[in-house]
């Protein structure tokens, strides 16, 4: 908490105020709206002085104005355009460093990283560019630490989908199988009955095909054979054969 206030405290750099304000008018009337904290009056003016002989530090003090009303790409084009374009140390720095906080309140750790860097190689002794370095540094391992147990979290719970995933299909497979075990049983009890029903059926006498004039035929025939055959047997019976010699 106590860099949280530290931050708080540095993020907002005075507004430069040039040597000869009279020689601008727009830019004086927006450092005074900036310390009345009329922003919006404030970056109203520094737009109209960026076109006067003191344009980077109405720039500067245009992203300074911005920056209040929180416009922080806005605040960070006007840094930018003060970093790009002066030869004075001092003031690349200060817009280094603002810059950096215009970063830092939209959570650009690296970005932040980077222009505190830059300021601190402009002025080493920006004892406020230490301590946002230090912050954007804590943050950004950090929001590392808190994307790497995300990624852990959301491969535990694709895992967990996986793993019900193939219980489901595992179920469904025991299913299946139930269901094939089940049919099977009861073609086993069709066959089986089937079975029974033609042992039964063998069993039973088979029913005549004759008609039944052709029944009464094949009766009279069987009952002359029959007394054919009686006759044969009886004539076999008679008198024994004599034979040449008797004693």
């Amino acid at each position: 908490m106590r860099l949280l206030i530290i931050i708080a405290l540095l993020l907002g750099l005075p507004t430069l105020f040039s040597k000869a304000q009279s020689a601008n008018s727009n830019l004086f009337e927006g450092n005074k709206n900036y310390h009345q904290g009329n922003y919006k009056a404030a970056e109203e003016n520094y737009k109209k002085a960026v076109t006067g002989k003191k344009k980077k530090e109405a720039q500067f003090n245009l992203g300074n104005a911005q920056y209040q009303q929180k416009n922080y790409e806005d605040a960070s084009k006007q840094y930018q355009e003060v970093i790009s374009s002066t030869k004075d140390t001092r003031l690349k720095s200060a817009a280094c460093y603002n810059q950096g906080n215009t970063f830092l309140e939209q959570k650009k750790w690296n970005d932040a990283i980077t222009s505190y860097k830059e300021s601190l190689k402009l002025d080493p002794g920006n004892q406020e560019a230490k301590y946002n370095l230090a912050y954007a540094q804590r943050m950004k391992r950090k929001e590392e630490k808190q994307k790497e147990k995300q990624k852990e979290k959301e491969k535990e719970k694709e895992k967990e989908k996986e793993d019900q995933k193939e219980k489901e299909k595992q179920k469904d497979k025991e299913k299946e199988k139930e269901k094939e075990d089940q049919n099977q049983k009861e073609k086993d009890k069709e066959n089986q009955k089937d079975k029974e029903k033609e042992n039964e059926r063998k069993k039973q006498p088979m029913p005549s095909k004759l008609t039944k004039e052709q029944a009464d035929q094949f009766l009279n025939a069987l009952n002359q054979e029959e007394k054919k055959l009686k006759e044969k047997k009886e004539k076999g019976n008679g008198l024994p054969i004599q034979t040449d010699k008797d004693w």
